[in-house]
């Protein structure tokens, strides 16, 4: 896994792909690090402690968007896929259907998501304000 270190020997590997490497784990650990401090914030009884539990979620969330960033900026293959999917209106999926296409602009409000016990059209996990 990219958390346990270098998959294969870092001797065999450049620079980039060490740093590249590295980007992905501390993603990994903010991204970690959001979630604990979110389910320790909705748990919270306590309004001051829930507060700084949120703060702290939220820089938490700054600090993985820098590794995001820094991905994109790095890798065409990152770039092209975030600015295919980021910050766009509609069907997650029916976007992945066109882009791979799977399915045409007309024919992709066919394709339908099938997770199972999934809400459909809303992604919450809870105020992140």
């Amino acid at each position: 896994m990219a958390h346990e270190g270098f998959h294969e020997d870092s001797n065999l590997l450049s620079d980039f792909t060490k740093d590249y490497h590295r980007i992905i784990q501390s993603t990994i650990e903010e991204l970690e690090a959001v979630d604990w401090y979110n389910q320790r914030a909705e748990a919270a009884t306590d309004p001051q402690a829930r507060a700084i539990m949120e703060h702290n979620r939220d820089e938490e969330i700054e600090h993985a968007c820098m590794g995001l960033e820094w991905l994109r900026r790095n890798s065409p293959k990152w770039d092209a896929m975030m600015r295919e999917f980021l910050f766009k209106e509609g069907s997650i999926i029916e976007q992945e259907a066109i882009t791979t296409g799977k399915a045409s602009a007309a024919d992709a409000a066919e394709v339908k998501p099938q997770a199972v016990n999934a809400p459909t059209g809303v992604l919450s996990i809870g105020n992140n304000k």
